[in-house]
Parts: structure tokens; sequence; C-alpha cells
């Protein structure tokens, strides 16, 4: 994909009309409509159609990776919550899973979601499954190449109730649950990036990140809306691994 991705939520503002959400939000009221004008006016889930992404969110990536670089050809990719399948698009195109650069390496995506996700070329899906249950462990292992991976990535999230300290809570507990499998997946010297949500318990989550890798940092993309608490940690250079490594 050429130029960065400012200059795609640039060039999808061109070519879309904001009259669109004023068509279609006619029958609603209040917050939903409120919430779908917004949607509806915001740059990237115009330029994610544009440029065929699945859904907004892959731009979340692409902004991180253009920053740090976390994605080249040849790695393997485990994407967890990958519905509907947006990272694993854009981790595709930036490790070569799809083989399309015929002079670079041939990385692999591995994508696990509890919800259904399309057929994509260049990647493999797992789903449903929940990527905490024992049995989709083994077979995440079974599906890897030499069933480990050089980059974890989660966009996991509990559905939200409203009651921000739980869903907090919540969110923090599925990342730590997430990091209980690292040390039988991700090769030393791998990369994490995992969503939470900021609050109270964040410092929990750090904490083990900072023990079991060499660098960690919070990243907020452009891409994730100012007034949410989303944050990204990012983590690289994993430095913690038990039993033997497969390569």
């Amino acid at each position: 994909m050429a130029g960065s991705w400012k200059l795609l939520a640039w060039a999808s503002l061109q070519r879309q009309s904001l009259h669109t959400a004023g068509r279609h939000c006619k029958a609603r009221s209040g917050a939903e409509h409120l919430w779908l004008a917004r949607h509806l006016r915001d740059p990237f889930v115009k330029a994610a159609k544009v440029e065929s992404y699945r859904c907004r969110s892959a731009f979340k990536l692409l902004e991180v990776d253009e920053r740090h670089q976390i994605l080249r050809p040849g790695l393997r990719v485990l994407d967890c919550g990958a519905a509907p399948g947006a990272w694993s698009q854009v981790a595709v195109q930036k490790v070569n899973a799809a083989g399309t650069e015929a002079s670079a390496p041939v990385g692999f995506v591995l994508g696990v979601d509890l919800l259904h996700i399309s057929p994509l070329e260049g990647a493999t899906f797992l789903c449903p499954a929940n990527v905490t249950d024992p049995g989709t462990f083994q077979r995440i292992q079974e599906l890897l190449p030499g069933g480990r991976a050089d980059v974890i990535l989660s966009d996991m999230a509990p559905n939200a109730t409203g009651i921000r300290g739980l869903d907090h809570d919540r969110i923090i507990g599925l990342c730590l649950s997430l990091l209980d499998m690292v040390p039988d997946i991700l090769l030393p010297g791998g990369t994490l990036l995992c969503k939470t949500w900021a609050g109270s318990q964040s410092h929990r989550l750090q904490r083990r990140l900072t023990e079991e890798f060499q660098n960690t940092r919070t990243v907020k993309p452009e891409a994730s809306r100012k007034e949410s608490s989303e944050v990204y940690l990012l983590a690289t250079q994993y430095r913690r691994a038990k039993g033997s490594v497969k390569n």
C-alpha cells in the first residue's frame, strides 16, 4: 500500500461525501443518531472503504507499524481477537503471507476469534474459538509453523457493560490470560501488541510486560478515538521463555 495512513485518510475525505450521514440518520434519534453520524464522518471509516480494509481499526495497526516497524516479510503472526479481519489484512501485506512479493520471505498469519471471520487470502483463521481455551491453544500451536510466533497482536476486548471499572478489570484479566500463553507461543526477541483500557489496574499488566520484555511503551494511534480510554501496550524483545525453543 503506497503512502502513509494519514495520506489515505485525507484521500478518503476527498472521495466521500458527508451528505451520506444525513440521508441515513433521518430515521434515528438521540445517542444512536449521534453515533452513526460521527461514524459516517469518520475519516478512517471512509479510508477503510477506499482501501478495502474490513474496518477502520486497520489504520491503528498501520500507524503502529509505521512508527515502530513490528512487521516485516517472513514473520509469523498470531492475531488474537481478529474479527472481522482488518488487522490480519494488514499483517498479510506486511509479512508477505500471500507470497505476492516473489523476492521477499513469505510469512504466516493466524487469526483467532470467538466470531466468524470471512476467508482472507494469505491468512488462516481459527473461528469460532476462544484463544484462552486449552483446546484452542493446542490448535494454535499446531497451526503456527514450528509452533511459535514472532509477533502476537491482540485487539481483543470483552463485551462492554458500561460500568467503567468492571470493564477495565475484565480487559486487564483478558490481557493477563494472553500473557500466560506467551512463554509457549512467542519466540525470544518477539513482539506483543495488545489493546487495553486505561485504569487503576493497568500497572499490573505493565509490570508483567516490563518483567518479560526488554522494552515496553504505551501507544495511542490517531485512529483510536480521543474520547476513548483505549490504549495499546507495545512490548518488544521478549526475553523470558520456558522449556525448549522451537524454530
